[in-house]
């Protein structure tokens, strides 16, 4: 893992050095570069010569982040679920290779799909996800990674903790409210996650609505780049918004297409607050573990600040009434 004063990984990868990465595959390439949002990893669409040829997506891979391992493994899934034709969008192999080296730097090539994210206010478009995730999870509980990480409190809450407060991350005037919401929050998750039970399975991860281009009525999930072993619940929970009503309407039509294709523990809902607080937690922290990349403090210009401080932990705060509420349920069928 990346330390807070490292040099910025990506300093050398100039578009120069990113189109010669490509060529170096026997493509050729027309010059024209596109940087892509990305900010974990670097992603470029990359035009091709000849009419009509359709550009590539080159994501670079964070120095430090992953191990060759652990990025082949989440290939690997990626093409389990191809070959059951779920749409994910693979990448692409060439003499059976999927990650590339090229001067210092691990890549990887996309073909380029176009779409919009999933409209989560339509029943059907949810129903229709919960279809596809069900799917996803059928397969991602014939077994689990065994290189990639595993969802728990203690790498995206406490280890988040630990590292903002050690790095002095928090204004002195806020690090006793931090410190005490945090510790009392872990507290309850932890007892939440000791009470409820749950199979550890293969997930997508992060897949929240920017992670699905919707097309021709079906999701095409993309950047599994944070899959790793979880419960089922986190897949599904960042599909809810709004007051508990809609929330529970758009649960049970997510839950309806899910259990087509596999089953749900409806037990797991109690999870759905818990993980939403190690989200925050571990967001706060992954900016500030990132903050020595100048991409940035260039595109969030608002982190950092007492202000912001102040309201992170206003939102911890909510977080720990929100533990204490009732948890979503399903209705009785």
């Amino acid at each position: 893992m990346e330390s807070a004063d490292s040099a910025p990984p990506f300093n050398n990868l100039t578009p120069d050095l990113v189109l010669s990465a490509v060529e170096s595959l026997g493509y050729a390439s027309d010059a024209r570069i596109y940087p892509l949002n990305s900010y974990e990893n670097r992603v470029y669409q990359v035009g091709l010569e000849g009419r009509n040829k359709t550009p590539l997506i080159a994501k670079f891979y964070r120095p430090q982040r992953w191990s060759d391992e652990q990025i082949l493994e989440e290939h690997a899934f990626c093409a389990e679920l191809v070959e059951l034709e779920v749409p994910v969008v693979p990448p692409i192999a060439l003499a059976g290779e999927t990650l590339f080296h090229y001067q210092g730097f691990r890549f990887s090539l996309y073909e380029r799909r176009g779409g919009h994210a999933p409209e989560l206010d339509n029943d059907d478009t949810l129903f229709t996800l919960g279809q596809y995730l069900g799917r996803i999870h059928a397969l991602g509980q014939s077994r689990t990674f065994n290189r990639r990480a595993t969802l728990s409190v203690a790498r995206m809450g406490d280890e988040s903790r630990e590292f903002l407060l050690s790095q002095n991350f928090i204004p002195s005037s806020l690090r006793p409210a931090y410190e005490t919401i945090t510790a009392q929050l872990l507290t309850k998750v932890r007892e939440e996650f000791a009470r409820t039970p749950y199979t550890s399975l293969r997930l997508h991860g992060d897949c929240h609505p920017g992670n699905i281009l919707w097309r021709d009525d079906k999701p095409n999930f993309v950047d599994l780049d944070d899959a790793c072993n979880g419960p089922a619940i986190q897949d599904l929970w960042m599909l809810l918004s709004g007051d508990r009503q809609r929330r529970l309407v758009q649960l049970a039509n997510v839950i309806e297409g899910y259990e087509m294709f596999c089953e749900f523990a409806p037990r797991e809902l109690n999870l759905i607050e818990s993980l939403r607080t190690l989200r925050l937690m571990h967001y706060a922290a992954w900016l500030a573990r990132r903050w020595h990349d100048p991409a940035f403090p260039h595109h969030f210009p608002w982190f950092n600040s007492e202000r912001y401080w102040s309201e992170h932990i206003q939102e911890l705060r909510e977080q720990l009434f929100a533990l204490s509420e009732p948890p979503l349920a399903l209705a009785p069928v």
